[in-house]
């Protein structure tokens, strides 16, 4: 299903508290069809000229503060690995994954109480930047080896009582990455982990059935490609055929995955999604980069992109994390072209998707050498209604009757975000999702001003902080050299 074209907009009064102290400037609300100011309060903002269309991770702007629909296949791990190894040269990169020693008796960093803290913060985060929907990625290098249904019931509790709208499900994997005791890298297998990885993943998609909250889809979420057997890709196609299930796999990513799976399994990562009956418009594909028109691989089109626009699969286009891993989409605009259904995702901490949206129009820019190209519009578009098609719901990721009051407001009467011009471009190029004042998921109110109702965020900080610090303090032991947090991680300037 794809959503319909948005509909005719209406215009309603904010009421934020940004609203309410403004004299001279305009609170810019596209409605939300069917919730009227009552939602978000009940104050008097002056109303102006609305911008834009609705959307998939949640944002629009304009005069002064701006509303607008969000949504899509966002995710988000604030204690993240990222600002670890995203600075790693090769010989430090190679002990920041499990060791081959590791494997045999890998330990749980954190138990099931952090866990469920892990996943709040994350969530907060989420609604703290504008996020309205998200889909989960996970970090299993602080696991014993996935993720559990237990897990997944915690969190879901948790993204209930925030008012987040989710699509969930436990991680699982049949193999680990792991670096041998030689330095070189590779993927040991344990096939039966993943079988039972599958079984919960299976077994949340029936709790969520039972549960019926119009907030809390099930998904499947199996693990990065290359740590999946062609077995157990089949049973996933098979269970998601046989139970109407979304299936998010991260693919396409990076040259190391694609030349493992083609040594390992005589094909590239694309066919064996192909041959596993996985290819559809039920599969969301993170990344999605190594395909063959990129200039690492052949540099030439010798039918990817087509395989992936008929059979419907969509791509969460990460453009800040891609950057941040000296990654890039050849291109945005080639990929929109040839009809691929393209959506937003963060995959990394900070969840801010209006950073993501300036790091790809400007590589957009750089990519086709003319500034005219930055595919703003196109970004927008993602954001929006890319990620409702990848859900599956034309009622997100749009302003219009009938649609899912799910939206997010910005404001753009900081100082420091300066002057204003067109309202996207402004936010885009001068501020971040930090601008944002308002999130409302199905007319209710999950963060306003900077306040996320019954969160105590001092406390949570400190609490993730921790967390992080602990999960830091565990890198030794799972590098293949044991090599001490000072030297996996050296600071920017010597410290003497």
């Amino acid at each position: 299903m794809r959503p319909g074209g948005p509909g005719p907009r209406r215009r309603y009064r904010c009421g934020g508290r940004r609203c309410r102290r403004r004299a001279d400037g305009p609170c810019t609300t596209a409605a939300v069809p069917g919730r009227e100011a009552d939602a978000p309060g009940t104050g008097t903002g002056t109303r102006s000229r609305a911008a834009g269309r609705p959307g998939w991770a949640d944002r629009r702007t304009a005069g002064s503060v701006r509303c607008g629909p969000p949504s899509g296949p966002v995710a988000g791990r604030p204690i993240d690995h990222l600002i670890l190894d995203s600075w790693a040269s090769p010989e430090l990169a190679d002990g920041l994954t499990w060791s081959a020693g590791y494997f045999a008796a890998p330990r749980a960093v954190f138990d099931a109480a952090q866990r469920r803290t892990v996943r709040e913060y994350a969530l907060v985060q989420l609604a703290l930047h504008g996020i309205t929907s998200y889909m989960p990625i996970a970090s299993e290098v602080h696991s014993d080896w996935a993720e559990t249904y237990e897990d997944f019931v915690a969190m879901t509790e948790v993204s209930t009582r925030l008012g987040l709208r989710a699509f969930l499900g436990p991680s699982f994997r049949s193999g680990v990455n792991v670096v041998g005791a030689d330095g070189k890298r590779t993927v040991m297998f344990d096939e039966e982990a993943g079988r039972r990885g599958l079984a919960d993943a299976l077994r949340f998609l029936d709790h969520t059935e039972r549960l019926a909250d119009p907030l809390v889809t099930g998904v499947l979420l199996p693990c990065r490609i290359e740590t999946l057997t062609p077995d157990m890709l089949r049973e996933i196609a098979e269970a998601a055929h046989r139970q109407g299930a979304l299936v998010r796999l991260h693919a396409l990513q990076g040259q190391w995955e694609r030349e493992f799976v083609q040594r390992t399994h005589g094909r590239t990562p694309l066919q064996l999604i192909a041959d596993s009956g996985l290819l559809s418009d039920r599969l969301i594909v993170p990344h999605g980069v190594v395909l063959d028109v990129h200039p690492d691989v052949l540099g030439t089109d010798t039918g990817d992109v087509a395989v992936l626009a008929d059979s419907g699969v969509s791509i969460v286009h990460c453009p800040l994390t891609n950057a941040r891993y000296a990654h890039n989409l050849h291109t945005f605009a080639g990929y929109r072209e040839q009809g691929v259904n393209l959506c937003l995702g963060t995959d990394s901490f900070p969840p801010d998707l209006i950073r993501g949206i300036d790091m790809g129009t400007q590589i957009a820019k750089l990519q086709a050498g003319d500034l005219g190209q930055g595919q703003l519009t196109g970004y927008f578009d993602a954001l929006w209604t890319g990620g409702a098609t990848a859900l599956h719901r034309p009622d997100l990721g749009r302003l219009a009757p009938g649609a899912t009051a799910d939206l997010a407001a910005f404001a753009l009467d900081d100082f420091r975000m300066g002057v204003t011009e067109d309202p996207l471009r402004t936010l885009v190029l001068n501020g971040t999702a930090r601008d944002a004042v308002l999130t409302m998921v199905a007319g209710r109110v999950v963060m306003r001003d900077g306040v996320v109702p019954g969160v105590d965020l001092a406390a949570l900080r400190r609490a993730g902080q921790e967390l992080f610090d602990t999960m830091r303090a565990a890198y030794p032991e799972r590098d293949h050299r044991r090599r001490p947090v000072e030297e996996l991680f050296p600071p920017v300037f010597p410290r003497g």
